[in-house]
């Protein structure tokens, strides 16, 4: 399928799709704009979250009033309507809970400030009730400066879409200079990070998140249908965990906690998604979504309420005396910090919340459990190459490598020869972790499909216990445009490596770009796995780089 922006004209009005027309009053000039398009986010039954974001003129501090209204399908007929007090408190975000609205049905709705219209968006409330197909794009990922939002475009003119999953790295915290990550291709194409220096402070997570929001594909998804989004680490920063983050230094960044405060501040002003429970920690974002008798989508918080510190290779793996007097890898104690019963990613509330919502879900006959996870749970050794090639094709592979990435690259494969894990961000530095999750699915008589993102990869996995028995199927989307480790390895066939090397690993792709149609019906869950054919331009193709099947009742998966 062929994508171009013109086409999406039609779809949602040229206002939608443009995201910055206002209408104004002939001849007045307008005292707000609507520049950062419409939302819709954490749909009910009977209710829908619905945002946007007025940008009074400039010099004008004072709090406005915003009008919002709901119509239903394609007529005329308000069916909620109200008013919003927004200002600089709040960034001059607008964040309605629309109540009263039936179930299984789809809205449109806007917002006006006098005679200033926002853009039209469309929403859908969850079915009650009934067993019909529930179509789900899966995303993750988008780093501005990595690329052009081409999957943002195919999702925005897909022809039924119940909601958007949104696994995290929604945005990124790093800065504009030249050696800064994504630079590279962001220079090429014009898309600078907002401010241009890594992101600290309320002010410069407030501008970094406006600036996404300005992203004409971005605007058409959210104009298209209600997001489902869970933060990652870089709504915060790298490598985020309990107390710190792999890219927080105190010294000059100051309380970790004060910067995070500010990033869940700004992630809740920007973003349609409920507020937090009065009293209830804002981190605490796990939640439940119930689509008929058909499914139940569980998005689970696996960064700032209970991961343990993550390991890392050069601070954890050290050395120690050899036999012969010669220093060597202590890989006995890098393993007992690896296998320590304490380290964890969800802490036990969340297990047990989410062990319940599990039972619950069965209990009442739904034949889908899904899992909202953020990083891949599925055990990955890293590929030992020396295992399935030759030296010289190894030599030959290597040659290809771009000079830059060769050492890691070489590294690395040192590390995968001693049966390292690829990613220690992932489950897999927190085997303990992952064996208490699989022992709840096993409790609540389940075996769910687990959603992953943060990879920049592809993935179909079959997850299993330390035994050996299966708990789960997992699908992992990759980016919508931030690099992936193919991309700077060049030629380096890694996917189909970690596939030889991992019996869990059914595909993995690590260059491919896009999301994934997840559709859902009472015998079948396919997930499609679609790519974008660029980043770096328009027009674009679409295409199914793999579909897979996973059957109702036994969970047979298989492609289709």
């Amino acid at each position: 399928m062929k994508m171009n922006r013109r086409g999406l004209l039609g779809l949602f009005g040229a206002s939608a799709a443009l995201g910055g027309a206002v209408e104004a009053a002939a001849g007045a000039a307008p005292s707000v704009a609507f520049v950062h398009g419409v939302a819709s986010g954490d749909p009910g039954t009977d209710r829908v979250i619905l945002w946007t974001r007025v940008t009074p003129a400039e010099g004008v501090s004072a709090p406005v009033n915003v009008a919002w209204r709901v119509l239903e399908g394609e007529g005329d007929c308000v069916v909620a309507s109200g008013r919003f007090e927004t200002g600089a408190d709040r960034d001059y975000t607008v964040k309605v809970d629309a109540i009263g609205l039936r179930a299984g049905r789809d809205y449109r709705y806007d917002f006006t400030v006098g005679e200033v219209r926002s853009p039209m968006g469309r929403t859908r409330t969850l079915a009650a009730e009934g067993a019909a197909p529930v179509n789900l794009a899966v995303v993750s990922c988008q780093l501005y400066p990595g690329g052009l939002f081409n999957a943002y475009e195919a999702i925005a003119a897909l022809p039924s879409l119940d909601a958007v999953v949104h696994l995290g790295d929604y945005i990124y915290e790093y800065g504009a200079e030249d050696d800064a990550y994504g630079m590279a291709t962001g220079a090429k194409l014009g898309r600078t990070p907002e401010p241009r220096h890594e992101i600290v402070s309320l002010a410069d997570y407030r501008i970094r998140h406006a600036q996404y929001k300005t992203d004409a594909d971005l605007q058409a998804a959210h104009a298209r249908a209600p997001f489902i989004c869970v933060w990652d680490d870089h709504e915060t920063a790298n490598d985020a965990w309990l107390h710190g983050a792999e890219n927080h230094q105190p010294e000059t960044e100051g309380d970790f906690a004060v910067r995070k405060a500010a990033a869940l501040k700004a992630y809740y002003e920007w973003m349609p998604i409920r507020e937090a429970a009065p009293g209830a920690l804002k981190e605490a974002i796990h939640r439940s979504f119930h689509f008929g008798d058909l499914a139940s989508l569980m998005m689970v918080e696996t960064r700032l309420t209970g991961r343990t510190e993550p390991l890392a290779y050069e601070k954890d793996l050290t050395a120690k005396d050899g036999p012969d007097g010669e220093r060597v890898l202590d890989l006995e104690a890098f393993h007992a910090k690896l296998n320590d019963p304490s380290r964890d990613l969800m802490g036990q509330a969340q297990r047990d919340w989410l062990k319940g919502e599990l039972a619950a879900s069965k209990a009442k006959g739904r034949p889908w459990q899904v899992l909202g996870n953020q990083v891949v749970m599925a055990r990955v050794a890293g590929p030992d190459v020396a295992k399935t090639l030759t030296p010289e094709q190894v030599q030959g592979l290597m040659a290809m490598v771009p000079e830059a990435y060769r050492d890691q690259l070489e590294q690395a494969l040192f590390l995968f020869s001693l049966g390292m894990p690829f990613n220690l961000d992932a489950w897999d530095g927190y085997p303990a972790g992952r064996e208490r999750l699989y022992a709840a699915f096993a409790e609540a008589g389940v075996q769910p499909i687990v959603l992953a993102g943060d990879s920049h990869a592809f993935w179909v996995n079959e997850l299993k216990d330390a035994k050996g028995e299966r708990r789960a199927v997992e699908f992992g989307t990759s980016a919508v445009s931030s690099p992936s480790i193919s991309d700077a390895v060049g030629g380096f066939p890694l996917g189909p490596l970690l596939m030889q090397a991992n019996p869990e690993v059914r595909f993995c792709d690590q260059s491919a770009k896009g999301f994934i149609l997840l559709t859902l019906t009472p015998d079948m869950a396919e997930a499609a796995l679609m790519q974008v054919s660029t980043i770096f331009a328009k027009p674009f193709e679409v295409t199914a780089l793999k579909r897979m099947r996973v059957r109702a009742g036994d969970g047979a998966l298989a492609e289709a």
